[in-house]
């Protein structure tokens, strides 16, 4: 069995496993060079919190785990579809290898398909359906953007 299968049906456990004890059916398995970093599993119902998806899960503690907020060189096994959350959250921390045994079509019967959400976020942002505006308040003093790049970087 490939390393990927594996850590994909790791991850398909941690989904079971969740539902179980009550939660949704997603797990994700963090890997760095072939030996896992971090697991998570989806804790919405449980927490309440609507971030606490299983990739992000595994991404805080691999994080924590690594003592960086950089992950490069990291992949993710997920049990499903990565949500747009999730796949920035993946971006964002230098994550460039994601892999998962559940597509977006295979969750669509379940209403767990984050396929609209994609459609949604695809559009411009002055047509979707979340009002954004630019507004270039400033107030006087410091700029925070300036600030911060006038600390010491190490």
């Amino acid at each position: 069995m490939s390393d990927a299968k594996r850590f994909l049906c790791e991850a398909i456990e941690l989904a079971r496993e969740n539902v179980r004890k009550g939660g949704r059916p997603f797990g994700a398995v963090l890997v760095k060079e072939g030996k896992v970093i971090a697991t998570g599993v989806n804790e919405i119902l449980e927490t309440g919190d609507p971030t606490t998806h299983a990739e992000l899960q595994a991404i805080r503690v691999a994080s924590k785990v690594l003592g960086s907020p950089r992950l490069d060189g990291c992949a993710i096994y997920a049990s499903g579809h990565p949500c747009p959350m999730c796949l920035s959250a993946m971006h964002l921390t230098g994550i460039r290898e994601v892999a998962f045994a559940y597509s977006n079509d295979e969750g669509e019967r379940y209403g767990l398909s984050t396929a609209k959400i994609y459609a949604e976020m695809a559009k411009p942002l002055a047509e979707q359906s979340l009002k954004a505006a630019h507004m270039p308040v400033r107030i006087e003093g410091e700029d925070p953007y300036e600030m911060w790049q006038a600390l010491p970087k190490g």
